[in-house]
């Protein structure tokens, strides 16, 4: 069921809560499940580490919210750490300097999800292998770090990350300007009611092609946001 898995994906796991079982722990597990009353049971070895810093981060799933607490240490230095936000940060730069900015950003994040892989700013996410999976999680970081909300189809409405920093720069200064430099901070095109049917169509036929372990990994990837 999981051999098709590949060192990214796992990492993926790790980074959401769960580790990889081996097929002697996963038999054992399915062995004492059917044993007991209960109807309904999650087999899972969970990495408390991750879930939390999860917690402390405050991104934490819902439905993991019962096994861990934020330590109150982290949640008081976030508390006290809080000063200028990032959209006072960019807005004090120059047009240049903004998208250069959140140009780092998104290429940064998108390369923690993928395990360290290198993206150029005009390289589209599909080329260097995001998914509906790895999407929603660069959605979740970027929504959290920019404080600004963003839908889970985030990389496939902004296809690079230059695109897509330029949206950011757009929702977090939006009278950046006018003019050439507004056009620079808009996406080049805004896709029509055609498009936007076609690319939901696109969506749910990844759905569709998903089986079990990717749509429970998809829904605990958008829990809570």
């Amino acid at each position: 069921m999981t051999g098709h898995l590949e060192s990214g994906d796992q990492d993926r796991m790790r980074r959401q809560g769960a580790s990889a079982l081996s097929a002697e722990e996963g038999m054992a597990l399915f062995d004492a499940a059917l044993s007991l009353s209960e109807p309904v049971l999650v087999t899972s070895k969970m990495n408390f580490p991750a879930l939390r810093a999860a917690a402390a981060e405050g991104t934490l799933p819902v439905m993991f919210q019962g096994l861990v607490r934020a330590p109150r240490k982290a949640a008081h230095s976030a508390a006290a750490g809080s000063g200028e936000s990032l959209a006072d940060r960019i807005a004090a730069l120059s047009a240049a300097e903004q998208q250069r900015e959140l140009l780092d950003l998104v290429r940064g994040r998108a390369s923690t999800v993928l395990g360290d892989v290198p993206i150029r700013a005009d390289q589209p996410f599909k080329d260097v292998g995001f998914d509906s999976l790895t999407a929603v999680e660069l959605r979740n970081r970027l929504a959290k770090e920019t404080g600004v909300r963003l839908p889970a189809t985030l990389v496939f409405d902004y296809p690079t990350p230059a695109a897509l920093a330029r949206h950011l720069r757009s929702e977090l200064v939006p009278d950046a300007g006018t003019g050439d430099e507004a056009s620079a901070a808009a996406p080049a095109a805004v896709p029509g009611a055609a498009d936007v049917e076609a690319a939901a169509s696109e969506e749910l036929g990844r759905i569709a092609a998903m089986d079990a372990d990717d749509l429970v990994a998809r829904a605990l990837g958008a829990v809570g946001t």
